[in-house]
């Protein structure tokens, strides 16, 4: 039984590629970090999905293309069944469009295999505690996109104070809790009281549609 209890201590993962070589790979390397813990493997997209079922994993590291369900379907899926486990894709394509439709479809990383090794260990850290992981470039190319296809966003916003609208913009620049509260000379924990307040007022399910939220008002206001 103390396996299962060190386990809980540690981030839960679960690789879905369809390369065993480097399945393998990356399962040995992130066996590497004491806060890791690789509990499935799966080497196709309906693997994936039985295996994330299974386990529950704090977070998905996913191949984009894959048979019997690439990527994309195994995130569409995921999102429709209400699921928790953070994805973050690992992938060889330099298509901007494969980025901002991994987003829409709820990743929350991206990681290219040409990255080194502690772009990952950063990227499976960053999600499974809530936060996003992508580039800053990246970030600002799919955020660009999902805020021309927004039209909400004046009225949500609105119902904001002027404290949440503040916390709103931070989180659009990509900060974390921690430094959002320093910016503003607030504690911690109280960015996280007004940010349950901000989510409840505007209806965004994360910190990525809140800042597609306030990017979209911003660009209206210049």
């Amino acid at each position: 039984m103390l396996p299962k209890v060190v386990a809980k201590n540690r981030t839960r993962i679960v690789i879905a590629d369809d390369h065993t070589v480097l399945r393998e790979s990356l399962a040995a390397l992130l066996a590497t970090q004491p806060d890791f813990v690789v509990e499935g493997r799966a080497s196709n997209g309906q693997e994936a999905l039985a295996v994330v079922k299974e386990h529950q994993p704090d977070v998905l590291l996913l191949d984009l293309f894959m048979p019997e369900g690439d990527g994309f379907e195994v995130l569409r899926t995921l999102d429709r069944a209400g699921s928790r486990v953070a994805a973050v894709v690992l992938t060889g394509s330099d298509n901007e469009l494969d980025y901002a439709q991994v987003v829409k479809l709820g990743a929350r990383g991206l990681v290219l295999k040409s990255d080194g090794p502690e772009k990952l260990f950063t990227a499976v850290r960053t999600v499974a505690n809530g936060e996003l992981a992508f580039s800053d470039e990246l970030a600002q190319q799919v955020l660009t996109t999902m805020t021309a296809e927004s039209k909400t966003s004046a009225n949500t916003m609105s119902r904001l104070s002027t404290r949440e609208r503040q916390i709103a913009y931070h989180v659009a620049r990509g900060m974390k809790n921690k430094d959002i509260g320093e910016a503003l000379t607030i504690s911690e924990n109280t960015v996280k009281r007004h940010l349950q307040s901000i989510f409840t007022k505007t209806g965004a399910r994360d910190r990525l549609e809140l800042a597609v939220l306030a990017l979209s008002e911003a660009s209206k206001a210049a």
